[in-house]
């Protein structure tokens, strides 16, 4: 009979990512897995942990393996139809909860959601938000809606998060103004070599490339945030490592004020974003 023990000794796997795929297949948190590390398996488990360390040798993404992801404390749902929340995006909502610190009951739009991570994170952190996801994909407004549920205090003054079908703003009502308005488009350029190289094949091509320069999205939302936000409303879009420059250039024609870049954890250039004021 295998133990723990034996599983992680013998899976192939970096130690960390044997452990992740064992405690979820197990059920047990990490300590059990010193204290139990002994035990005889049932060989059901371990013929499910083989599996998994199969697929992962194979480059499948530990959060598609296990249909989970922590982000900004929180725990998400995530499904081969979304893209694997990260941990530098946690940027985006510290920007964007920023950016509304001293506006009561404000009204935050998410454009392509995908897991809902960004917008459920703001409505998590402000009971008092009236928050609005967007997303082309219907099922991952699927997946969204469900972490909204699970997440997401049905009592919350804000109410719960608001999700449209859209591409991108087209499909939100032109009544509605928002003091901040957050994206993580896809900004990967179609001839990146990234795009088939480890997690990013397993996951959907529309969230990570517009199959053009990795710009194109990112003028769209700038072309059309203005029409959407509040006087001084604030407009923050991640991006990639080396495209700051581009995105504050692209606001500061826009008309955006107090354009600037925000640095990651790891000293990037993540993010970037202004205010319009016309």
């Amino acid at each position: 009979m295998s133990t723990a023990a034996d599983l992680l000794r013998t899976a192939g796997l970096p130690l960390l990512e044997a452990r992740i795929l064992l405690m979820h297949v197990l059920g047990w948190r990490r300590t059990e897995l010193i204290t139990r590390d002994r035990e005889s398996l049932d060989p059901d488990a371990v013929a499910r942990f083989e599996a998994l360390a199969k697929r992962r040798l194979n480059g499948e993404p530990i959060a598609q393996l296990t249909g989970r992801r922590e982000f900004f404390g929180l725990e998400f749902d995530v499904t081969p139809d979304v893209l694997i929340p990260r941990p530098e995006t946690e940027l985006l909502v510290e920007l964007a909860l920023e950016s509304i610190a001293d506006v009561a009951n404000p009204r935050v739009l998410d454009l392509g959601t995908g897991t809902g991570a960004i917008a459920i994170s703001i409505a998590h952190a402000r009971p008092d938000a009236r928050v609005w996801a967007v997303d082309r994909s219907t099922a991952a407004l699927d997946v969204a809606r469900g972490n909204a549920h699970a997440l997401l205090d049905a009592t919350r003054t804000g109410g719960p998060v608001a999700f449209v079908e859209s591409d991108w703003a087209a499909n939100i009502d032109p009544s509605l103004l928002f003091e901040t308005i957050v994206s993580n488009p896809p900004y990967i350029a179609s001839d990146d070599p990234h795009l088939a190289q480890g997690d990013l094949r397993f996951e959907p091509r529309g969230a990570l490339t517009d199959d053009a320069d990795g710009l194109s999205a990112i003028r769209t939302i700038i072309g059309t945030a203005p029409f959407l936000l509040t006087t001084n409303g604030a407009l923050w879009l991640e991006h990639g490592y080396d495209q700051a420059e581009s995105v504050r250039e692209l606001l500061k024609a826009r008309g955006f004020t107090n354009v600037r870049s925000m640095r990651d954890l790891a000293g990037i250039e993540r993010c970037s974003g202004g205010l319009f004021t016309a």
